[in-house]
């Protein structure tokens, strides 16, 4: 997630998500005082994270493509890899 999150806004849609008793937290956030677009990160239990490299018009896009990517690769998917990108 970004270091100082002062200068950043974070959607609602983020937060805590659990599925087959593995839990992660997603970011999705754009910078402060901006109508700019929104980036999706997943911080799995390690502390590794997901970050999408494609901006997303809405905070609802991001959250509905993290959904879609639970349900096609599972939330496992995001466990024990190291700082990536998604395209």
């Amino acid at each position: 997630m970004p270091e100082n999150e002062q200068l950043y806004e974070f959607s609602e849609f983020s937060g805590e998500f659990v599925d087959d008793d593995v839990m992660v937290v997603i970011g999705i956030y754009r910078q402060a005082d901006t109508n700019g677009d929104w980036t999706l990160e997943v911080v799995d239990q390690e502390g590794y994270s997901t970050v999408w490299e494609d901006l997303f018009d809405t905070d609802r896009d991001a959250f509905q493509e993290f959904l879609a990517t639970v349900q096609r690769d599972g939330i496992r998917s995001f466990l024990e890899q190291s700082i990536h990108t998604v395209h």
